[in-house]
């Protein structure tokens, strides 16, 4: 059995915000305010250690997260943007203190948080190769060993002799991570290297980051918003939501909670369920009805027709110039299959209050499937649903031959009718 590698236990994290300077018209009240600034400040403190204690100025990036990873294992974490990622990984790679909380470490840490972290600009990028391998507790003749092994992986040895500030963020990330990497930590923390980088050195980096877990028995724990990276790289995932664990376990299903949760429908009442899109609200979505018929609420099924209707509504004095509609089909893991556009169709009417886009043949396999719209008026964005709605395509047989659809995914403009009809 693997012995555990990383333990974490109630760890939290506490921030203490700035808040609003009090100001006051008068003079007398500018003083009071000053004399009662130390009360309030004492009071403020008192709150600090209880998560129930609301105020203002305290936020909790972390609240009493628990879990363990075990040799070999390549944990993937995930969450929104404030979710509470990178803070974890900056504790856990000890650059920040937590608030409570203990974590317990066997073996070396490798981190890349950031883009370029640890670099000295006025360094070439051999000698922060030396400055970094140090700092990891590395011996100049273990660097040596590993030197031009870093450099080739890297891709930079035409520049590796040059200072790295003038270095493209590309070039210190591929730097960085081959660092990183092959320094043999025992520990390989990364979050976001997905981000800069071509797709060559993408999938080097996974590549080696699945040697590094399988090969060589390292514990790696990766953050990124490339959930397909996610998938095909981590047996195990953490989702982050507001600082907690929302869900554990093996990585589809923390996928998809992370997409769109665990329920599906063909037919969405926006105003009923208090769903907001983002943009200047000139054009808004009342409803999303997705149907095997025009007329009626049918199942989807596979090369079948499938119907994807929207009731829209608009403010008063709309002028119905220039706008488009767009909508997207994703599967379950974020990753785009069907896209279809009205930009290009001049019998666009919105005023009409219902349009109705129509594939004569859903090339979708039997599974869930996330839709995403997007509404702009002409000259700005006026409303955006991403992963508004999850809905199925029901498992039928390919032709009535018995035959199952095969596995594939589609990822293009897909030829559409547009249908335009009355309220």
């Amino acid at each position: 059995m693997s012995k555990t590698i990383i333990k974490v236990e109630n760890l939290s994290k506490r921030y203490r915000l700035g808040l609003k300077e009090k100001k006051s018209k008068t003079l007398a009240g500018q003083v009071a305010n000053i004399l009662k600034s130390p009360y309030d400040n004492y009071q403020r403190l008192r709150k600090l250690s209880r998560f129930g204690e609301e105020d203002e100025s305290i936020f909790w990036a972390l609240k009493d997260v628990n879990f363990e990873v075990k040799e070999g294992e390549v944990l993937g974490i995930i969450g929104k943007n404030g979710a509470g990622k990178s803070t974890l990984l900056k504790i856990l790679s000890q650059i920040t203190e937590p608030t409570s909380g203990k974590i317990t470490l066997h073996g070396r840490v490798a981190s890349l948080l950031e883009v370029g972290t640890g670099f000295h600009p006025e360094l070439t990028g051999r000698e922060n190769i030396y400055m970094n391998g140090t700092i990891l507790g590395m011996t100049r003749r273990e660097i040596d060993r590993k030197l031009e092994e870093i450099i080739d992986f890297s891709g930079v040895e035409k520049f590796i002799d040059t200072p790295v500030k003038f270095y493209s963020s590309g070039m210190k990330v591929r730097l960085g991570f081959s660092v990183a990497a092959h320094l043999e930590p025992e520990i390989l923390i990364i979050d976001e290297v997905l981000a800069v980088g071509d797709y060559e050195f993408q999938q080097k980096c996974l590549g080696k980051m699945e040697d590094v877990s399988k090969n060589q028995g390292r514990t790696v724990l990766f953050v990124s918003h490339n959930m397909s990276a996610v998938q095909n790289l981590c047996s195990r995932g953490i989702l982050l939501r507001k600082g907690e664990i929302y869900v554990e376990g093996i990585t589809e299903d923390v996928l998809k909670n992370y997409i769109g949760g665990n329920s599906s429908t063909n037919f969405l009442d926006l105003e009923k369920n208090k769903i907001k899109g983002e943009g200047n609200q000139k054009i808004d979505l009342k409803a999303i009805t997705i149907s095997g018929s025009l007329d009626e609420e049918l199942p989807v099924f596979p090369m079948k027709e499938l119907f994807i209707s929207l009731g829209i509504d608009f403010i008063e004095g709309f002028k119905n110039q220039g706008e488009r509609i767009d909508i997207r089909i994703d599967n379950r893991l974020g990753q785009r299959l069907i896209w279809c556009s009205t930009k290009a169709d001049n019998k666009l009417d919105l005023k009409s209050g219902k349009l109705t886009f129509k594939i004569p043949q859903c090339p979708l396999v039997p599974d869930e499937y996330v839709l995403t719209v997007f509404i702009h008026d002409g000259h700005d964005v006026a409303n955006w649903y991403p992963h508004v709605m999850i809905f199925k395509v029901e498992d039928d047989t390919y032709f009535d031959s018995g035959m199952t659809i095969p596995n594939g995914q589609t990822n293009f403009i897909y030829p559409f009718e547009l249908i335009n009809s009355h309220k």
